[in-house]
């Protein structure tokens, strides 16, 4: 990983260490868990620290104190918890309501209020001792649901800190996310980092949608815009420390131990499981999917062996405790049922195994089954591949686990089906050796490439090329200095032209296109801008000349109606553009008629050369849905009629191709001769003015951070107001002084 400015600091739940009081003392020991491992070559080089729970609380002061001295020297940073913020916080509101919702699990959700302000404070928190320990320049990396809201609070104290943040379990899609009473929040603190990764495409999509159909944000190739930022959501899924499983299965000990598994269990074929107790594991459904194997096929009573290591978990939640009870319950009945005195066909244990024995575990096992019913990722099945480059072997995998989507080689079964896990064990077992290991060496390569540091490198070289790009972006915020420096051109020029336009950038959107009238703040601000002999406003816009005349008739102002059809001096009548066609008009609107008698809430506003199909009154995703339907259904009409399809804010314009903003404006722009121009608009309409007007003299502004051709850009229609409030109002009585030349304002 290439070195990042200032340090890094990752933060996530639990520190990477194990703390065991033995003999009345603390005893502190490395963790061995996969994002312990992956992150290792980082929070123990240079400056960079790890925050989170020791996974302890401790006895005392003294305890507090060795812990966190001890902790220094390996670069972590421990964060003490009390009894009740545990419960609250962690088992409460992390594993009762987040756990279960992102699961899909709606029904075991507990809402608990007092829960979710535990889970604000721990939140909180964490964000006061990250503020103590990080300055602007550093790099924050979150993990885990269990600090959904830590990215915003960050982002409140530290403005331009670069912040990541992961979640390693799923998310789910935006209905059931909706059922969660705080969603809006959690959503608005995940969105305070500047990247945002999951697992899966899948993930990425139902956190997007969540952000279109709850907070109501627009997505523009997996971007968000957010308080003037760009948030980028990306897949990356997860690998493994592929070098270590790999060189602990050749090891000589290693070896010998998973023969003597082998020779433990007579040679017979072993079925290994691995999981977390958790009712998203799919233990129930696997063993009775295993029962179904020896009811249906005998042949293999006596000759195949399930070991079920099940790891303990949370085993005092009501839940919990049933699941264990069930699985107590169930194996007890299979064995008592199929076994005799030389053979068990479930072996089970509930307990945790160090990595050797689990590496032994799996180079001995023939099949790997993991039939999660919903897995962020499961690395237990890429674990069992890195063991099993000397060693045959099968991997049955889930297809609602998310390393199902790289590990294409397994054979993925339905884990709701017993049918399907009973018929993959069928075909595992007699899969010859030479298909296994076709599989193996496939699935082997990719969790090679793919593996924990890949996964790393990866995160944080997209993490730095978004703040560069957002870099880039500030430059083209307007500020303070660059305010001073267009009212410096401003002042020392004679002739000024403003070319404003008017939906989303005079005024905000409305549901109601007909009640989006001027407000008196700014026929207020309009009318002093205008008052100066060597002003002339222009309203721009794609609106009929009809409106425009209605909210501007006794302006001295220059209109611009539909994009250019329509133009009006001060002292004259409307004129149009002559040699326009409106034969076209019967073929689209047919079409546009079409999907808005589909789509609830769209409906077509008929203007004299052009039509616009409206969406803004349509439910969230269906209205993109629709419009891109019937962007596609008109692709093949648009240039057979010399037409220019023109994609707004939530909505889709059809015009003659000859009309557009630049040609109206250029022509004003030759007529007036001026030496400064302003023009701001904030849709695609504007770009081809801001392209058409001379560079030398414009001053060109884009309401939203999108990608345009203009100079600088404002954030949203209320800063709009503000700017011309603010820089020809306001700061016009005054002489400005800039010391920096304008150019390095772009202008």
């Amino acid at each position: 990983m290439k070195k990042q400015a200032g340090k890094i600091l990752i933060i996530s739940n639990r520190l990477p260490i194990k703390i065991e009081r033995q003999d009345e003392k603390l005893v502190i020991s490395a963790s061995e868990g996969g994002l312990a491992t992956g992150l290792g070559s980082i929070y123990n080089k240079d400056n960079n620290l790890w925050i989170g729970w020791p996974g302890i609380v401790p006895k005392d002061q003294a305890e507090k104190d060795f812990i966190t001295e001890t902790l220094s020297s390996l670069n972590l940073i421990p964060i003490f918890l009390t009894e009740e913020e545990i419960a609250g916080y962690y088992e409460g509101f992390s594993n009762e309501v987040l756990w279960p919702i992102s699961h899909y699990s709606p029904t075991y959700a507990n809402y608990n209020t007092d829960n979710w302000h535990c889970y604000q404070t721990v939140n909180q928190k964490f964000a006061d001792l990250v503020q103590l320990h990080c300055s602007n320049e550093d790099t924050v990396w979150i993990h885990d649901y269990q600090l959904m809201l830590l990215p915003h609070m960050i982002r409140q104290k530290k403005e331009n800190i670069a912040i990541g943040y992961f979640q390693h379990i799923p998310f789910p899609p935006d209905e059931v996310f909706r059922s969660i009473p705080w969603r809006d929040e959690l959503l608005r603190g995940i969105l305070g980092a500047d990247l945002i990764a999951f697992h899966t495409f899948n993930d990425t999509q139902h956190f997007l949608d969540a952000c279109t159909h709850i907070l109501g944000l627009s997505i523009f190739n997996n971007n968000l815009q957010v308080s003037g930022r760009t948030v980028y959501v990306e897949v990356y899924p997860m690998g493994i420390d592929f070098e270590k499983f790999n060189a602990l299965s050749k090891k000589k000990a290693i070896k010998a131990r998973s023969r003597e598994i082998r020779e433990h269990f007579s040679n017979r074929k072993i079925i290994v499981s691995v999981d977390r107790l958790d009712y998203s594991k799919g233990i129930l459904p696997r063993i009775a999917a295993f029962e179904d194997l020896l009811l249906r096929h005998p042949e293999w009573k006596g000759q195949v062996v399930l070991y079920m290591l099940v790891v303990p978990s949370r085993d005092t939640v009501d839940q919990y405790k049933r699941l264990k009870d069930e699985i107590d319950r169930k194996v007890g009945n299979i064995n008592a049922a199929y076994g005799n005195n030389d053979w068990t066909p479930i072996v089970y244990f509930y307990t945790s195994y160090p990595v050797e024995e689990l590496v032994a575990l799996y180079r001995a096992a023939d099949i790997c089954l993991v039939t999660s019913v919903r897995d962020g990722m499961n690395l237990v099945s890429k674990e069992y591949i890195a063991c099993k480059e000397q060693t045959d072997g099968v991997l049955i995998l889930s297809e609602l686990a998310g390393a199902s989507k790289e590990l294409i080689d397994a054979i993925q079964i339905n884990p709701h089906s017993i049918d399907q896990i009973r018929d993959a064990l069928s075909q595992a077992l007699t899969m010859p050796k030479e298909e296994q290991h076709e599989r193996m060496a496939a699935s082997i390569a990719l969790v090679k490439k793919f593996n924990i540091h890949h996964w790393v490198d990866l995160f944080f070289t997209k993490l730095k090329e978004i703040k560069m790009q957002q870099g880039k972006d500030f430059a083209r915020r307007i500020r303070p200095e660059t305010q001073d420096a267009i009212l410096k051109l401003y002042q020392l020029s004679k002739k000024r032209l403003f070319f404003l336009d008017y939906d989303g950038t005079l005024i905000g959107f409305n549901n109601d296109v007909n009640k989006a009238a001027p407000t008196n703040e700014l026929y207020d601000t309009l009318d002093k801008i205008q008052a100066s002999p060597n002003n002339q406003i222009v309203i721009i816009s794609g609106r009929p000349h009809q409106i425009l005349e209605k909210w501007f008739a006794n302006k001295n102002y220059i209109l611009v109606g539909e994009h250019g059809v329509w133009k009006k001096y001060p002292d004259g009548a409307w004129k149009s553009k002559s040699d326009l066609s409106n034969t076209w008009k019967a073929s689209i609107k047919k079409v546009m008629h079409k999907y808005a008698n589909k789509t609830a809430g769209a409906f077509i506003e008929e203007k004299e050369y052009s039509l616009a199909w409206h969406y803004r009154k349509t439910q969230e995703g269906l209205g993109q849905f629709r419009a891109q339907e019937l962007i596609d259904s008109m692709r093949y009409l648009i240039p057979h009629h010399g037409l220019q399809l023109l994609r707004g804010d939530k909505v889709i314009e059809v015009k003659n191709r000859d009309v557009n903003k630049g040609k109206a404006a250029l022509s004003i722009v030759r007529r007036l001769q001026p030496d400064f121009i302003f023009a701001i608009g904030d849709d695609a309409t504007d770009e081809d003015m801001f392209i058409e007007l001379p560079k030398n003299n414009t001053i060109s502004i884009k309401v939203g951070n999108k990608k345009s051709v203009a100079k600088f850009y404002v954030e949203n229609q209320h800063e709009v107001a503000t700017l011309l409030q603010s820089i020809f109002v306001e700061k016009d009585k005054t002489n400005v002084t800039v010391t920096k030349k304008e150019h390095a304002y772009g202008i």
